[in-house]
């Protein structure tokens, strides 16, 4: 790996511990699991409980990735991530739609103000979709140059 992936992958996964004790500090202490946490999105991190499981999982990824000095493992590994990640919110989302038991209230989803009634639903389900449809393509992407690099 060169220095600017080794340093990236450090950094992401100092970043993970912190992410990880925080999650901890807001599930158990505070009591806050289902707390929303949008700075952390773009980790798949959408409440304080996933950041316990998730920022766990990231420190390990990137503690395997540094040991094994492969850059592009890291790659796949996060785009497998989102592959799964996005497949599970699409089913979440899709059952969100149907259920009479409502976790997330329309009027409260970030983008209700555009799709102004229970629409709100299957919209987050069709972006978790494009989400896996792009990650999936590329998991398939850097699948193939990784098993092109070992062999």
């Amino acid at each position: 790996m060169e220095i600017w992936q080794r340093l990236i992958v450090i950094l992401f996964g100092l970043f993970s511990i912190i992410v990880f004790l925080k999650g901890v500090n807001e599930s158990l202490k505070k009591n806050n699991s289902y707390a929303g946490t949008i700075p952390l999105l773009w980790m798949g991190i959408f409440v304080w409980g996933d950041a316990v499981v998730y920022g766990a999982f990231w420190a390990l990824c990137c503690f395997t990735v540094l040991l094994l000095n492969d850059w592009l493992l890291f790659l796949l590994l996060f785009s497998v991530y989102w592959t799964v990640r996005s497949l599970g919110e699409t089913i979440f989302w899709f059952n969100q739609q149907f259920t009479p038991m409502k976790l997330y209230h329309a009027p409260k989803l970030p983008g209700y103000k555009f799709f102004n009634n229970e629409s709100i639903y299957f919209i987050y389900q069709i972006f978790c979709q494009c989400i896996t449809v792009v990650s999936l393509i590329t998991t398939i992407y850097l699948s193939a140059i990784w098993l092109q690099s070992r062999f």
